[in-house]
């Protein structure tokens, strides 16, 4: 498979790129490289790296999207950066899925100006997978709209089931709305109405009603449904919560030579506790409702975390998602309406995206 790779996006640039490359060509000898950045800041990089040099070719592009530049300033003025260029590999067919670690307002822009959204998807929603006590579910909105009317929360339950059958391998995913209650007289308007077209429809999915935030990570089911102000919200409480529960085991275990002791004994189920608890282990989001696979990376990812987001991209180059979710678009027709393009709330025509 032949990814198309932003290799100046995300907090750290191309170093921790180059490194999570290196990461990910170890695990999937297969894999090559599409590198766009700028030349004399990739090769000496890839000096070092043979192995992954043999397996990269890189595109010449000088520009970079700066975290801060704002998503229609990107579509006027980007077109000489390395993100633009990655997205445009997809675009043409020349690559099946682009990752970047870089500015996400900015991604889904040009994502959406050069991929396009599939016929009948109003937006496009960031889903990613979220570890619970039964493995995994998917779970979305976590960014790209910072509000979203009731057809748009319908479609993307749509894509998160037709996301959570491609890689789970399951017929008909549990879908639920996070709320704050279960109760069906809770939650605003739009998540209520949301709620009675879903419970009304016979789209392929198992609708569980509303779900309140604990039932995350209690695995309640497969599909969790938000979003993207709340998502993103949930998200980070999430890895924020897991860094802390880390710091306080770990300042236990060296608080006294019984707990050096007692953690020397269980190093074994902590590494393995740590590992599960590591919100790198799981980094990536995709673009779900585009034309093509897109995969996001956490701007602050090192190389573990952006390999984490390459393994993501190569589940999603190797599924039917899309195949999946362009089966269910007459059925998001039939119980949102013609499912056409919905205003923008910032006028800007682009969805607003509320992390990086």
């Amino acid at each position: 498979m032949l990814l198309s790779i932003d290799a100046m996006g995300g907090d750290s640039g191309a170093a921790a790129v180059l490194a999570g490359c290196a990461i990910a060509r170890r695990r999937h000898p297969d894999l090559r490289f599409l590198l766009h950045g700028d030349e004399a800041a990739l090769q000496p990089l890839l000096k070092h790296r043979r192995v992954l040099a043999q397996s990269c070719e890189i595109r010449h592009v000088p520009g970079i999207i700066a975290m801060s530049e704002k998503p229609s300033q990107a579509v006027r003025r980007g077109r000489n950066t390395s993100m633009w260029h990655a997205i445009e590999a997809v675009a043409s067919g020349e690559c099946r899925v682009a990752v970047s670690a870089g500015n996400t307002g900015a991604l889904m822009a040009i994502s959406m100006f050069r991929i396009g959204l599939i016929e009948g998807i109003s937006r496009p929603a960031i889903a990613v997978l979220w570890p619970t006590k039964r493995g995994q579910s998917v779970v979305l909105d976590v960014g790209a709209n910072a509000g979203c009317d009731a057809q748009q929360l319908v479609e993307f339950a749509v894509m998160g089931e037709a996301f959570a059958r491609a890689i789970f391998g399951i017929e008909r995913p549990t879908v639920g709305l996070l709320n704050i209650g279960e109760e069906e007289m809770k939650g605003i308007e739009s998540v209520k109405r949301a709620g009675q077209i879903l419970r009304a429809s016979e789209l392929p999915m198992e609708f569980c009603g509303f779900i309140e935030g604990n039932g995350i990570g209690e695995g309640a089911v497969d599909v969790v449904v938000t979003d993207g102000f709340t998502g993103n919200v949930a998200l980070k409480t999430a890895e924020g919560t897991a860094r802390l529960v880390i710091h306080y085991l770990r300042s236990a275990l060296k608080r006294s030579l019984l707990g050096r002791l007692g953690g020397l004994l269980a190093s074994g189920a902590l590494k393995t506790l740590q590992r599960k608890l590591d919100p790198r282990t799981l980094n990536g989001g995709v673009f779900l409702g585009l034309n093509g696979v897109v995969v996001k990376s956490h701007g602050g990812a090192d190389a573990l975390g952006f390999a984490s987001a390459i393994d993501l991209a190569i589940d999603m180059g190797s599924s039917d998602m899309m195949a999946r979710i362009l089966s269910d678009r007459e059925g998001v027709r039939a119980v949102t309406g013609d499912g056409g393009p919905a205003d923008q709330p910032d006028g800007s025509g682009t969805a607003r995206a509320v992390v990086s």
